[in-house]
């Protein structure tokens, strides 16, 4: 299994981040990689479909959701990369009133490929 993870620091409250990234149909809005988004269902269980700049599309299932602890984390279901059993994790942190940070990570096997 391979993970992933990184964080930024952004300059905006972490209610203002939470509202953009727990927006499960908005990942083409701050994601140059997704050229669009649509979304079946809603909540837990929604499945959302990414199409790439080449056309190919991804397509990942809301796994979790928690307000709370501003927290999030979605599975891809099919798609052109060469994983399996990937999960990613993301979730905002409150750093002061005007600056918050995105915690995200994810985990996967390499499918038909090593894992280097």
């Amino acid at each position: 299994m391979t993970t992933v993870s990184m964080s930024i620091k952004i300059n905006t409250s972490a209610e203002k981040l939470w509202a953009l990234v727990s927006d499960f149909n908005g990942l083409s809005k701050f994601v140059a990689a997704v050229t669009k988004s649509t979304i079946e269902g809603s909540g837990v269980g929604a499945l959302r479909t990414l199409t790439l700049p080449d056309g190919a599309q991804v397509v990942e299932k809301l796994e979790s959701l928690d307000k709370q602890t501003r927290s999030l984390s979605y599975s891809i279901v099919s798609g052109p990369m060469p994983v399996e059993n990937y999960v990613s994790f993301m979730k905002v942190l409150e750093i002061s009133e005007n600056q918050s940070e995105l915690e995200c990570s994810s985990n996967f096997g390499p499918k038909g490929i090593p894992e280097a």
